[in-house]
């Protein structure tokens, strides 16, 4: 499997780029603000992908500025959870006050091509079986992207739900610290030890190592 990353340089959200192989196929995960098409043109170029979805993890703004512009320039569909999809075309609704008052009289349309994810979605895309895990606690709608791999380590795409040593807040509208600890217990805590962990903000990291180092996430396996 084919992993490629930068941080946007607001928020410094990762976006990732995944393919199965150089030359192939690929999904763009997450790409933040402000435009960021240059740089993932580039990881295209640099490996020769040809990207056929973006996936977003969640509707916040630093997850989904480039959304737009990257599917219509591509002419490629955009995923995103249901409950997460108007933020789209409003994310000041999830937004802190004062964020979203720096967005002034911006105007936000949603993509042509928009296909909403439900919990367990089983999904074949550039040569990939992977599956959209429902994991609220951030968002109503927040997901996670699972990507088993028989020949190398699994990866998941976890947006702003596991960091390294962390977790993302929940104070957010629409966000919910027990929704979290739900999603941490029931969703994330059976995982692998060697998952391979890719976060919205920061380095890798492992499922296993958070359990040993992330405060947050053994609190929530304490439940068990």
């Amino acid at each position: 499997m084919l992993v490629d990353s930068f941080a946007a340089p607001a928020f410094a959200t990762n976006c990732w780029v995944i393919a199965s192989a150089p030359g192939h196929e690929c999904v763009i995960i997450d790409p933040g603000m402000p435009d960021v098409s240059w740089q993932v043109q580039e990881i295209l170029d640099r490996h020769r992908l040809k990207p056929v979805a973006i996936l977003v993890t969640h509707g916040h703004l630093d997850h989904t500025f480039s959304v737009r512009p990257l599917c219509e320039g591509y002419g490629i569909p955009a995923y995103i959870h249901s409950e997460d999809r108007a933020l789209l075309e409003h994310p000041e609704r999830a937004l802190s006050a004062e964020f979203a008052a720096t967005l002034g009289e911006s105007n936000f349309v949603e993509p042509s091509d928009v296909r909403e994810l439900r919990n367990g979605d089983l999904l074949e895309i550039a040569g990939m079986n992977f599956s959209a895990i429902h994991a609220p606690g951030h968002t109503r709608g927040s997901v996670v992207f699972s990507f088993p791999s028989q020949s190398d380590e699994s990866v998941l795409v976890s947006g702003d739900v596991l960091f390294a040593g962390s977790i993302g807040r929940t104070d957010l509208p629409s966000g919910s610290p027990k929704d979290m600890e739900n999603t941490l217990r029931k969703k994330l805590w059976p995982l692998a030890d060697d998952m391979r962990v890719l976060p919205g903000h920061g380095p890798e990291t492992t499922i296993g190592r958070e359990r040993v180092v992330n405060p947050y996430f053994k609190n929530a396996g304490r439940g068990l």
